[in-house]
């Protein structure tokens, strides 16, 4: 959950649950991109998105298809901590050097090179932990929640969940934990149903997704 501490994105653990599968690969990168984005780490985006990627790889060909697994992400001291966990303790990922395996399997290799060594795992009961860090520098970049695009969302969450974001609960005001859990709930439905119509009305959610994505990214990119 991003919360909003004048006017800037505060940098919150983020959990997410997922099954292991190949068509998920791309949510991932896509939720991680927006993740790393709203946190102000875009450079770190493509360094990140490997590791995500390389991890939740091991789990599909050491594991198995369908496996339910969570990748977690947070700050921990001048690192990114990235942590992918799996239901199997025994399936421990093997470190193969990189030109001894194809490029669809190439091991913790390309992960070991990124985080310059730093990764590893942790066995806890009937689960598996698979970390890794990437170096990362202390400041964060924030957008201010006054400007024109944040103001229309403030206005369609407001009409949409009928309660005044305004008011100090939300986004503009005082950016209380509660708040801001109501204001992402209700942002989750508003794109949810956007989906839905768009999809039954012939479009692909996905080229959408990917077009808002791309406006998205453009405008937090612009001057603040």
């Amino acid at each position: 959950m991003a919360i909003y501490v004048s006017g800037r994105a505060a940098r919150e653990p983020w959990r997410h649950e997922f099954t292991a599968h190949p068509k998920e690969i791309a949510q991932l990168r896509r939720m991680l991109r927006l993740r790393l984005i709203l946190w102000g780490l875009r450079d770190h985006v493509d360094a990140a998105q490997i590791c995500v990627s390389e991890l939740a790889t091991n789990v599909i060909q050491h594991v198995g298809e369908g496996t339910p697994a969570t990748l977690r992400m947070e700050l921990n001291g001048p690192h990114l901590r990235l942590e992918v966990e799996d239901p199997d303790p025994r399936a421990l990922p093997t470190l193969l050097a990189a030109s001894d395996v194809l490029e669809s399997g190439r091991g913790m290799a390309l992960v070991d090179a990124v985080t310059d060594h730093h990764w590893g795992v942790i066995l806890r009961g009937e689960a598996k932990v698979v970390w890794c860090e990437l170096m990362v520098d202390g400041s964060a970049a924030g957008r201010p929640t006054n400007d024109p695009c944040t103001t229309r969302a403030t206005a369609i969450l407001e009409l949409y969940g009928s309660w005044p974001l305004q008011s100090g609960r939300g986004v503009a005001g005082g950016a209380s934990v509660l708040g801001m859990a109501v204001a992402e709930e209700a942002a989750i439905e508003v794109m949810a149903d956007l989906l839905h119509w768009l999809h039954a009305h012939g479009h692909d959610p996905d080229d959408v997704l990917d077009r808002a994505q791309t406006h998205f990214e453009a405008a937090i990119d612009g001057p603040l």
